[in-house]
């Protein structure tokens, strides 16, 4: 593929601030067809962001012949039926994360990949964003030695939304999303760790509802050890006070720590013999594009990509054995 035309199934907030004008910014891509099931929105947004076609069915805009590559952007529950129906198309797909609802829903659409030797990408952006590459620098230059533990630990309050109950946040609906905000959120703390120290191969935890404000969980614990042995946990809680909000990963090594948020961007802290050093890095301003370059780089046969249905699949595999539906 010379010029990779995009089309896009779903035009929700996460294309408005973190995807959808990236794109438009890489050197030969373009979004040339949206989707929603809404005529309004999907007419809305295909006139503000001067997007040529616009669509109410998905199936019209996959089989548009102008459209050469599908980004899904839709809630996961449909993530693998339209990644499926892409690659069967023969037309490759860029799907939001996490890759699908469940870890036997990735298999099929990993299987699917495999049979058509179509590609399909998953936007597990952060392991290209500059802050967590300096991360890995960190961890490449041997500053703080071999890594002994490695702790994630995150709270926040409930949101407003989460308080209504007649119409709670598709996020908190285990049929659309999987299961609560840990499934929403995780997947990036996850993939970010495999990213750094290989494929996590054991995974338990413990899951509960604490704050009684809708049925998915609230409150999970996990445990987990990577392929060579070394051993994490996590602690998750989406109803905790303001006083505990935490955004943080630790990792713990022979001659110091490493400590770095993932959804805030707070500044990297190193902690050595030699003293407390706190590192600040920027990333661009639509957090997807060094991704998004990665994808198109590899359709036109110029690079390769890894964030794709393979590694994305072990990221369900590891969330679905803590949730403990595996």
């Amino acid at each position: 593929m010379k010029t990779i035309n995009w089309g896009f199934i779903g035009c929700g907030e996460v294309t408005e601030r973190k995807s959808g004008p990236a794109f438009n910014q890489v050197e030969g891509s373009q979004i040339v067809a949206v989707m929603s099931r809404s005529a309004e929105k999907a007419s809305s947004y295909a006139q503000r962001h001067n997007i040529p076609k616009w669509y109410t069915d998905a199936q019209s805009l996959i089989n548009d012949p102008d459209v050469n590559a599908i980004y899904i952007a839709t809630p996961p529950s449909s993530h693998a039926t339209y990644a499926i129906m892409s690659m069967k198309a023969g037309k490759p797909v860029y799907v939001e994360k996490p890759l699908a609802a469940s870890y036997i829903d990735c298999q099929r659409v990993m299987r699917i990949s495999n049979e058509t030797k179509i590609p399909c990408f998953v936007a597990y952006y952060r392991r290209k964003l500059p802050y967590f590459n300096k991360v890995k620098e960190l961890l490449d230059e041997n500053i703080i030695g071999k890594i002994i533990n490695v702790q994630i630990r995150f709270s926040v309050p409930p949101r407003d939304l989460d308080y209504n109950k007649t119409n709670l946040p598709w996020r908190v609906q285990r049929d659309i999303a999987g299961g609560g905000y840990f499934y929403d959120l995780a997947p990036h703390q996850i993939d970010l760790l495999q990213e750094l120290f290989g494929p996590i191969v054991y995974a338990s935890g413990y899951k509960a509802n604490r704050g009684g404000l809708y049925q998915t969980e609230d409150s999970v614990s996990a445990a987990f050890s990577f392929h060579n042995g070394l051993p994490g946990s996590g602690s998750w809680c989406f109803v905790g006070h303001e006083s505990a909000r935490t955004d943080q990963i630790e990792l713990i090594g022979e001659k110091g720590r490493i400590c770095f948020s993932v959804f805030t961007y707070s500044p990297i802290i190193l902690q050595t013999s030699q003293g407390h050093q706190e590192i600040p890095i920027s990333n661009p301003k639509y957090v997807q594009l060094p991704l998004i370059s990665e994808v198109v780089s590899h359709l036109q046969g110029k690079g390769t990509c890894t964030s794709d249905c393979v590694s994305a699949t072990t990221v369900n595999w590891v969330m679905d054995k803590i949730l403990g539906k595996i």
